[in-house]
């Protein structure tokens, strides 16, 4: 199924175009799978930070998606210095060769050896000391390690970790952390939370730049639900069950636009009238709105609790 572009064309012409800016976040292509997730037989990792796919082979095309530091991705074709790849929610786009190591026999950061950037942000150092050298990379929330074999476990602070490149690095251990149970949503709303102020990015799943339904799917998927990448698709998906209005609760899922077949927002309930989102409504990024304020009240078109 692909989900509506957000153009002019499919944002309500009423609205005054500060209005409709505010309304638009990406919506790709995308099925229902989880995100963020190595794909089974994955034939490349990803080697930088935050990579971005781009809709054609070319930096100056549409950016569809992103994929983070460590994920398995599967190469569908190449061009030149392009491979077109899927993530496992089923996107595909166009990544620079450059920013991917083929995978060998030995897949990176394999079942029980990983672990994942649990702040919004992690350094990766050459060597267990914050002020010898710089980093060797920083890496957004989400990111996947692959830990060393010979990390020392009488460290209480530091972990030596491998990376995509074969090097090895050492990461703080509050940095990261292994696979966890699934939060609750309490727990997802103060996770929201932490990421006030977070720039708005067009396509951004990362905590360098999230858009707005990048935002709302890696929420729940801290509860260890899987959610479609596309703010209509998740709008329609059958995970989800309709609730009234009057009726919301903290953790459920709002939608916006001119129709409930032209879904362009989307955001979290956090209760008392206030929900969370990514926006540039005001100022580009994750900030705390009133679903009683204009345009909200009346953009609202669609609300939905995930199913437990």
């Amino acid at each position: 199924m692909k989900a509506n572009r957000p153009n002019k064309a499919i944002l309500p012409f009423r609205l005054p175009m500060a209005t409709r800016l505010l309304l638009v976040c990406a919506l790709s292509w995308g099925s229902v799978l989880a995100a963020q997730q190595t794909v089974p037989n994955s034939d490349f990792v990803v080697s930088r930070p935050v990579v971005n796919m781009y809709r054609e082979a070319n930096a100056d095309s549409e950016v569809t998606s992103q994929v983070l530091y460590g994920t398995g991705v599967l190469s569908l074709e190449k061009h030149q210095d392009w491979i077109r790849i899927r993530t496992a929610d089923g996107y595909t786009g166009w990544v620079s060769s450059a920013d991917m190591k083929a995978q060998a026999a030995d897949t990176y950061a394999a079942e029980g050896k990983s672990v994942r950037v649990t702040a919004i942000s992690a350094n990766a150092y050459r060597e267990p000391d914050v002020t010898e050298h710089a980093p060797a990379l920083r890496l957004p929330w989400e990111s996947i390690l692959e830990m060393a074999s010979d990390s020392p476990k009488d460290n209480a602070r530091w972990l030596k970790v491998r990376l995509v490149d074969g090097q090895t690095a050492w990461v703080q251990r509050g940095d990261v952390g292994e696979k966890s149970a699934p939060l609750s949503i309490d727990e997802t709303l103060q996770v929201a939370r932490r990421f006030l102020g977070t720039t708005y990015t067009w396509g951004g799943v990362s905590s360098f730049g999230f858009d707005c339904s990048g935002f709302t799917q890696m929420l729940v998927r801290q509860r260890g639900i899987e959610m479609p990448r596309d703010a209509d698709l998740q709008a329609g998906w059958t995970g989800v069950i309709l609730v009234d209005r009057k009726d919301l609760i903290p953790g459920d899922l709002l939608f916006f636009g001119s129709s409930a077949s032209k879904i362009t927002h989307t955001g979290m309930y956090l209760g008392r009238g206030e929900f969370i989102h990514d926006t540039t409504h005001d100022h580009p990024g994750v900030q705390i709105s009133r679903l009683d304020d204009a345009p909200w009240t009346t953009l609202l078109v669609a609300t939905r609790r995930v199913k437990q």
